[in-house]
C-alpha cells in the first residue's frame, strides 16, 4: 500500500507541474498592475514597437489633413518626426500610462459581476501626445484628434467566460502550487525506496516543465494567427514574449533543477550499492574433502 499511494501521490503531482506554474504566473505577474506596466515598460524602447507606434500616429495626422500632390514627401517627413519622438522620455512616460490604465481597466472589469463590454478611453494619452508633438514642433501635430475615443477590449460576450477563468486562477495560483509541492514531499516521505522516488519526481516535474514550455510557444503561434490583419504580427510578439518571460524562466528553471536532481539522486543510489556491496562480509571458505584412509 505504500508503494502504491506513494506512486498515486508523485504521479499526481507531476501532472499539476504545468497548470500550477501557469496559474501562479497569471496570478502574480499578469493579475498585479505593478508588475504588468514594469514588464511593459520596456517595450517602449524596442523597435518593433516603436515602429508600430509611429505608423499609427503617421497616419491619424495624415487623414486629418489635406496636403494633395505633396502628400508622399510630407507622410515622409510627418513619419520621421514621430519616429524621433517615441524615442523620447515623454513616449515612454505616454506608453506607461495607457498600459497602466489598460490593466487596471481590464482587471476592474474581470473583478466585476456587470455584463458589459471593457473599454479603454485614448483620450488622456491622445492629449499628452500632441502635446508634446506640438512642442517639439512636428508639422501637423496640432491636427491631431483629441476626443473621447474608446477602444473595446473585451465585448460583452466575452467578458463573461473570461471572469470565470480570472476567478479560478487567482484562487489556483497560491493553492495549486502548494499543493503540488504538498503531493510531491508526501509522496517522497511514503516510499519504500526514497532515491527512487525523489528520481522519479524529479524527472517528472522537469517532463512536467517541458510541456508547459510547449504549451507556451504553441500559445504564442495561436495568439499570432488569430489577430486582425491591421495588428502588426512583430509588435505582438514583442508584447507576447515580453509577457510570458517570467514564465519561460521558471519553466526552463524547473527543467533545468529536475534533470539535476534526478542525475544526482541516480549517482548517489549507485555510489549507496557500492559502498554496501564492499561492507558486506566475505563468504567463508568451502571446507576440503576428507580423504579415505588406506
Amino acid at each position: 500500500m505504500r508503494k502504491v499511494l506513494s506512486a498515486l501521490l508523485i504521479v499526481l503531482a507531476c501532472v499539476l507541474v504545468p497548470p500550477a506554474g501557469f496559474a501562479a504566473w497569471a496570478k502574480y505577474e499578469i493579475g498585479d498592475t505593478g508588475r504588468y506596466v514594469d514588464t511593459m515598460a520596456p517595450l517602449a524602447a524596442g523597435a518593433d514597437v516603436r515602429g508600430a507606434v509611429t505608423d499609427t500616429v503617421t497616419d491619424g495626422i495624415m487623414n486629418e489633413v489635406e496636403v494633395g500632390p505633396l502628400e508622399d514627401e510630407v507622410r515622409a517627413y510627418v513619419r520621421r518626426a514621430v519616429r524621433s519622438f517615441t524615442g523620447t522620455e515623454a513616449f515612454r512616460r505616454a506608453w506607461n500610462t495607457a498600459n497602466r490604465a489598460a490593466h487596471r481597466t481590464v482587471l476592474r472589469a474581470l473583478r466585476d459581476d456587470g455584463e458589459r463590454a471593457v473599454t479603454l478611453d485614448l483620450a488622456p494619452v491622445a492629449s499628452r501626445l500632441k502635446t508634446r508633438l506640438t512642442d517639439d514642433h512636428v508639422p501637423l501635430a496640432d491636427r491631431i484628434p483629441v476626443a473621447r475615443t474608446e477602444v473595446t477590449v473585451l465585448r460583452a460576450r466575452e467578458a463573461g467566460p473570461l471572469r470565470k477563468g480570472f476567478r479560478t486562477l487567482e484562487v489556483a495560483g497560491f493553492w495549486l502550487p502548494l499543493a503540488t509541492v504538498a503531493l510531491a514531499v508526501c509522496g517522497i516521505l511514503l516510499a519504500v525506496r526514497r532515491r527512487r522516488a525523489v528520481t522519479a519526481t524529479a524527472l517528472g516535474t522537469a517532463l512536467g516543465a517541458a510541456l508547459l514550455a510547449l504549451a507556451t510557444a504553441a500559445g504564442r503561434a495561436l495568439t499570432l494567427s488569430g489577430l486582425p490583419e491591421h495588428v502588426p504580427r512583430a509588435a505582438a510578439g514583442a508584447v507576447y514574449d515580453a509577457l510570458t518571460g517570467t514564465l519561460r524562466t521558471a519553466t526552463w528553471t524547473l527543467l533545468a533543477l529536475g534533470l539535476t536532481v534526478a542525475l544526482a539522486a541516480r549517482l548517489t543510489e549507485r555510489r549507496a550499492r557500492r559502498r554496501a556491496a564492499s561492507a558486506a562480509p566475505a563468504p567463508a571458505p568451502e571446507p576440503e574433502p576428507r580423504r579415505a584412509r588406506a
